[in-house]
């Protein structure tokens, strides 16, 4: 998503992923949006998860940006949230394995959102899932539309 807008124009992300049956086929959607201009973009894959799907909105969405930007990124899964915030610098210090010396699950998605995170500035913000918030409950509906093109 490329504006020629200043540099200190901030890009809201709205993100979310969903998942019928878990493994099952699955959607992820978000919004871009800067200033007055939106961008909605979805998808979906045949056998995945919940959270992997929440972890690929987010990607999809950093992915779209052009340049180096100062992002919100809104989402409904305190596992994307807490763990780019909270987790990740721990997983990398024990070589991708949690506490308990397990191997970190979808270690690849965490991988790249790290590497695409790192190209900007970014906030990571949890809002409640289904409670009314409007970028959330439309990034919801984009990503259920990306189960329905998966489950075809």
């Amino acid at each position: 998503m490329s504006a020629s807008h200043s540099a200190d124009s901030t890009v809201l992300v709205f993100a979310d992923g969903a998942c019928k049956g878990n493994p099952g086929p699955g959607g992820w959607g978000a919004i871009l949006r800067i200033g007055a201009h939106e961008k909605e973009i979805c998808g979906g894959e045949r056998k995945t998860t919940n959270n992997r799907m929440e972890l690929t909105a987010v990607i999809r969405a950093l992915a779209a940006l052009k340049r180096h930007c100062h992002v919100k990124v809104y989402t409904d899964s305190q596992y994307v949230q807490k763990g780019i915030s909270e987790w990740l610098p721990q997983w990398k210090r024990r070589g991708w394995r949690t506490a308990d010396k397990k191997p970190v699950k979808n270690e690849d998605l965490w991988r790249e959102l790290d590497a695409l995170a790192q190209q900007h500035q970014v906030e990571w913000h949890w809002v409640r899932g289904h409670s009314g918030h409007a970028g959330n409950e439309r990034a919801d509906a984009l990503a259920n539309r990306g189960v329905q093109s998966a489950s075809r």
